[in-house]
C-alpha cells in the first residue's frame, strides 16, 4: 500500500525569497479554486511539514480524469533548503553533471553497482549539507577542476536541490499544461517528480 505524490521543485529561488513566493503561489491556486485556505494533516506524508492545503472546488481542472468520486489529499508547501528525491525512498542520483564542462561524474554505476560509490558521493554530500546549513556549498569537478556551487550542478534521475517545493498527495496525474503553467508562475526552472510513499 502507500500513497502517491507529485512534486514540483523550484530549483532557482533562494531561501530568502521562497516564503513570499510560496504565498504568491497559494494565493494564485486559491483564486483559481484549485486549493482552499483550509489545511489538513490527513493523508500528509511530506517529511518536512505536517499539514497541507485542502483541494479547492476546481482541483479537477489541473489533473487527468480519474473518476467522479476521486478526492485528492492536501498539497504540502515545503519552504527551506532540502534535497528532493523522486520515486520511492532516498536514493542518491546516479550522476552529477558539472555546470562548467558538462562532464558527468558517475555516482552509481548501474548495472554494475546498485549503491553510490561512497568516495565519489562524499564531496557532493558534504556540499549539499553545507548548502542546507548555510546557503553555500560547492563541489569540484574531477574532470576540469572547477569548483562550482552545488545548486548549479545538474543531477541525473531528477534529483533536485531547492528551497521551495509543492507536494500534491494522492492527486490524479497533473496535466502537462498545468505543470508548465505552474513553472511559468514561479518564474524559475523546476523539476517535476512523481513517486510513492
Amino acid at each position: 500500500m502507500g500513497d502517491y505524490f507529485e512534486r514540483i521543485v523550484d530549483v532557482e529561488v533562494g531561501a530568502d525569497g521562497a516564503g513570499a513566493l510560496a504565498e504568491q503561489m497559494i494565493d494564485w491556486m486559491v483564486s483559481r479554486g484549485r486549493l482552499s485556505r483550509e489545511t489538513s494533516r490527513e493523508r500528509m506524508y511530506s517529511l518536512q511539514v505536517d499539514e497541507g492545503y485542502v483541494p479547492g472546488p476546481e482541483w479537477a481542472q489541473i489533473t487527468q480524469r480519474w473518476g467522479e468520486d476521486w478526492m485528492p489529499g492536501p498539497v504540502a508547501v515545503i519552504v527551506g533548503r532540502f534535497a528532493h528525491y523522486p520515486g520511492q525512498g532516498e536514493v542518491e542520483p546516479s550522476a552529477a553533471h558539472c555546470p562548467h564542462c558538462r562532464t558527468a561524474t558517475v555516482i552509481i554505476d548501474y548495472p554494475q553497482r546498485w549503491k553510490a560509490d561512497a568516495a565519489v558521493w562524499q564531496p557532493f554530500s558534504d556540499a549539499i549539507h553545507a548548502w542546507q546549513n548555510t546557503g553555500a556549498g560547492a563541489a569540484t569537478c574531477a574532470a576540469c577542476a572547477t569548483t562550482s556551487p552545488i545548486t548549479s550542478w545538474q543531477w541525473a534521475d531528477d534529483f533536485a536541490l531547492g528551497a521551495l517545493a509543492f507536494d500534491f498527495w494522492g492527486w490524479p496525474p497533473l496535466t502537462d499544461d498545468f505543470v508548465t503553467e505552474f513553472g511559468a508562475r514561479l518564474g524559475h526552472r523546476i523539476v517535476h517528480h512523481t513517486g510513492k510513499f
